[in-house]
């Protein structure tokens, strides 16, 4: 059996947040609708979850027409089995990933993050899965104290920590 490895480029807009995980059951985009809708006021979404029997079709939800195609798109980009494209705006990952995690049908989250990401498939005579995310850059370096300082003032500024 021969494995081919290919790295996928996604791209949503840029003041957004993306969510990419795996999934077993095609109630997962009303499930991960309804978790979103009770977790954020007036948050905006699009929702794209890759069936993988069946008729094999990509699914999609949301509340924002936009955002529901930007993640039909990298549904259709990465074409994985059981995998969920979750774009947010007026929210962060931060907010809701946890209730996501508690899903009945999800399996696994690969990457919550706004940086730029590619998706690694493996690809087989039977379809392709995800194998690994590339999530942002590569470190240039070590936090120094000032780095330090400059991280807890931000987490406070923007509030995540207090005091």
């Amino acid at each position: 059996m021969e494995i081919t490895l290919k790295a996928h480029q996604l791209i949503w807009p840029e003041d957004c947040n993306i969510i990419v995980g795996q999934s077993h059951f095609i109630k997962t985009v009303e499930d991960i609708s309804e978790i979103l809708f009770t977790s954020v006021p007036d948050i905006k979404f699009g929702l794209a979850f890759c069936e993988a029997s069946g008729p094999c079709l990509i699914r999609t939800g949301g509340n924002s027409d936009d955002l529901v195609e930007a993640a039909a798109l990298c549904a259709e980009t990465v074409g994985a089995g059981h995998s969920f494209f979750l774009i947010l705006r007026k929210a962060y990952p931060i907010n809701v990933l946890n209730q996501i995690k508690q899903c009945q049908e999800v399996a696994r989250i690969f990457a919550a993050t706004a940086n730029p990401l590619q998706v690694i498939t493996a690809e087989t005579d039977q379809g392709r899965g995800i194998v690994g995310v590339i999530d942002g850059f590569s470190p240039k370096g070590r936090e120094t104290d000032q780095d330090r300082k400059d991280r807890f003032s931000l987490l406070r500024t923007i509030g995540y920590k207090i005091s």
